[in-house]
């Protein structure tokens, strides 16, 4: 059994970051390399903190992990250095546990009995947990292709190489069926390759489990835009299902603000991709941050990896604006009661390295120069109230006073507003709900028969252990529609939403 004093004995203790200096100089992961001499005997500890309880929410999947993770199985397999069963238990569930070990904002410590009180010492470090037993597994060897011994005679297109298209596609590859992933991308991963920014996770992470995949027999195609490279009448006729993945990526933009057609001023994603796939080797971006004052609107995780993306280009001064107050530090529980998602102030690694964070403000003008050039944001204090009547939020103004920011560089990191209108879906005759998404019934199919959807293209953008989460539940669908039977899991239903408050 779990050491049921262990979370008394040992303080938490998060993975130590590389010094501010040598990080911000590179690209590599801000995380410290520790020998696994080191990194084991800590994590050990760590996980000796869990205590078993009676009722683990960390793997509830309305609180805490909706893939299920079993967390306190291979807390207590991590305890006793048996790092071979922990990386099955927690591969039962996870077909890439480095991602979200790496990515994932962690709502099983949110969920975690120790996070209850302050005075526990803080949740079970279950990131670093989940990480080191997939790194374990990997440099031991454990983690091998997994061919189907049965072939169905059956295929299945994934459209889209996400992590919740990835997850479908190898839940359905090892049941046996013929599995095609399609992604309009000269390579392979979604936004896990050109939205995250490699100081969260090199992308040699990702291109170990796509070796994996291939092994297995999954099959690729880059550069290929479905519905228009290959017609819906040509998949129709090669494909006995599809599974949509395509993620939320329509950008949400500020087109009221005065000033916003100035040169200089982009979407987040317009900014993180070809930075990207310059570290890919593709070349200089062109849309830089050195030497340039840099803003970055919107406070959440793309705003963070803007941050730290213009820091490592050399910008001249960065700062972040979010229109929210600065949240408490710790847990509200009138706000956010245990186990919710606690409302409470989260920095970045990014946030450490150098800029400026600014709370209750929002931008009131774009201020150019002669060229056409952004080169100033006039900004005012303001709060965020729902309208009684209609229940909308709106951005008021708290006083008169206008502050001034120089800025050569905006990024308008402000959340997207769903999935792309794209030829595929005119073909197929879905159309989106008013959220931007492509719903489904309980059985993950669209109106589309034979046409399944999951990850962000149906929850809208949400975090990476929900598409994997997503993808693993639309892959035992296609698996029944094909068969009549499944035995693949189903993590989570189609309605399935976070507890919240």
């Amino acid at each position: 059994m779990a050491d049921p004093k262990g979370f008394l004995r040992y303080d938490r203790v998060d993975p130590p970051k590389r010094p501010r200096d040598e990080r911000v100089s590179d690209w590599r992961e801000v995380y410290a390399d520790l020998g696994a001499g080191e990194r084991d005997r800590a994590v050990r500890t760590q996980a000796t903190r869990c205590m078993d309880c009676g009722i683990p929410f960390c793997h509830s999947g309305s609180a805490g992990c909706p893939l299920g993770n079993l967390i306190p199985e291979w807390n207590d397999l991590v305890r006793h250095g048996d790092w071979a069963r922990a990386a099955d238990r927690l591969h039962a569930t996870n077909n890439f546990p480095e991602f979200t070990g790496k990515l994932c904002p962690a709502p099983c410590e949110a969920a975690c009995v120790l996070a209850i009180s302050p005075s526990s010492g803080g949740p079970v470090s279950i990131k670093r947990v989940e990480e080191t037993i997939a790194a374990h597994a990997w440099e031991s060897g454990e983690v091998r292709a997994q061919q189907a011994t049965v072939s169905t005679g059956r295929s299945v297109a994934v459209v889209g190489s996400g992590p919740a298209g990835l997850s479908a596609a190898q839940q359905l590859t090892r049941a046996g069926h013929e599995v095609t992933v399609f992604e309009r991308d000269d390579r392979l991963g979604g936004l896990l390759r050109y939205g995250i920014p490699e100081f969260k996770m090199e992308k040699k992470v990702l291109d170990r489990r796509l070796a994996q995949l291939r092994e297995e027999g999954t099959t690729f195609v880059t550069g290929c835009e479905v519905g228009v490279d290959v017609t819906v009448e040509q998949l129709r006729e090669r494909f006995d299902a599809v599974v949509l993945a395509v993620g939320a990526l329509r950008g949400r933009d500020d087109t009221s603000t005065p000033g916003r057609d100035l040169e200089g001023i982009h979407l987040a994603m317009e900014y993180l991709v070809p930075a990207n796939r310059e570290c890919e080797g593709d070349g200089p971006s062109a849309v830089r941050a050195d030497g340039k004052h840099v803003v970055v609107v919107g406070g959440g995780d793309t705003g963070a990896d803007c941050y730290g993306t213009a820091i490592r280009q050399g910008a001249l001064s960065v700062t972040q604006l979010d229109r929210y107050p600065q949240p408490p530090s710790t847990r509200d529980d009138e706000r956010s009661p245990w186990p919710t998602w606690p409302y409470v102030l989260r920095t970045y690694p990014a946030h450490e390295e150098a800029g400026e964070r600014r709370f209750a403000v929002a931008v009131q003008r774009f201020v150019g120069d002669d060229e056409g050039r952004v080169r100033e944001i006039e900004l005012r204090h303001v709060e965020v109230r729902r309208d009684p009547e209609t229940g909308r939020r709106e951005v008021v103004p708290t006083g008169e006073e206008i502050d001034r920011l120089p800025a050569d560089l905006v990024l308008l990191a402000i959340g997207f507003d769903g999935v792309e209108r794209m030829p595929l879906l005119d073909g197929l005759g879905l159309s989106l709900t008013g959220r931007g998404t492509v719903s489904c019934g309980p059985d993950w199919q669209t109106r589309a028969p034979g046409v399944f959807v999951c990850g962000d293209a149906h929850r809208g953008a949400s975090l990476v252990v929900w598409a994997i989460a997503e993808g693993r539940s639309a892959a035992r669908a296609v698996d029944e529609y094909l068969t009549g039977a499944s035995d693949l899991p189903a993590p989570v239903h189609p309605t399935a939403l976070p507890l919240a408050v």
